[in-house]
């Protein structure tokens, strides 16, 4: 936490300090920045480093404002090389982020791969407000599971007012957790009739497959897609998914 009020939003690209920074695992690692910015979960920002790129990046957190950054091209293999005390340019926030309705008490959070960078924030959010929450992670194998040991750490360290708070991690290979994906861990919570909502950000085959467990089951979803973001305020077009633009009608999209 700061001394100073959260930033309504950095309209401009603004500069930050990198005052933190964790390896998760063999290509990824958790920039922790030194300020805050008044944003919801699943909400994203802008990333820049001058005179090479900019790219989009969800907030795990916004006070501090934390990104997650997986090496998977120049940018982020740049942003890997940052030390604390060095400097980050962000803008933003931008999109719509997730928004829970009342009405729903029992609540599954699903994320895939990477996608777990939105919902642990959300997670969190989520327990505090009473409901039960259970979240779902998953990946190929347990070297590629991201966040476990942050999510396992509500469970253990359940807030006060939270009725109920599970996790399952779920690896293709079976070397942590159960075998199998996502959606298999999530089915059987259906059709016990023990979820009232999806709340989801991976990969676009398995946001694919939850819209139609949802579709299924008559559960309400709300699905952060994945896209590649320019300009991020809806001019460019890069980000157009279903004839959605989703810089502005997302990353969060109810079905």
């Amino acid at each position: 936490m700061f001394d100073s009020a959260p930033a309504p939003a950095f309209r401009l690209p603004t500069a930050l300090t990198v005052a933190r920074i964790d390896e998760e695992n063999y290509r990824t690692k958790t920039i922790v920045l030194n300020g805050a910015l008044e944003a919801t979960p699943g909400q994203f920002v802008m990333a820049w480093l001058p005179r090479f790129d900019e790219k989009p990046f969800s907030l795990v957190d916004n006070d501090p404002i934390t990104l997650m950054v997986t090496a998977v091209g120049p940018f982020s293999r740049l942003v890997h090389a940052l030390e604390p005390g060095d400097r980050l340019w962000l803008r933003g926030p931008f999109g719509q982020g997730f928004a829970v309705p009342h009405g729903q008490a029992r609540l599954a959070v699903v994320g895939g791969g990477y996608g777990v960078a939105p919902l642990l924030w959300l997670a969190r959010s989520l327990a505090r407000t009473g409901r039960t929450v259970t979240t779902i992670i998953g990946a190929r194998t347990a070297n590629d599971l991201l966040y476990a040991e942050r999510f396992a750490a509500l469970a253990r360290f359940r807030p006060p007012h939270a009725t109920a708070y599970d996790l399952i991690a779920a690896t293709e290979d079976g070397s942590r957790g159960v075998q199998g994906r996502v959606t298999d861990a999530l089915l059987s919570l259906l059709e016990a009739g023990a979820i009232d909502g999806i709340y989801a950000c991976g990969p676009d085959p398995m946001l694919s497959a939850l819209r139609e467990l949802g579709q299924r089951y008559a559960i309400p979803c709300q699905l952060s897609w994945e896209a590649y973001m320019r300009c991020a305020i809806g001019i460019c077009g890069a980000c157009e998914h279903e004839g959605k633009v989703l810089c502005l009608d997302g990353p969060v999209v109810r079905d």
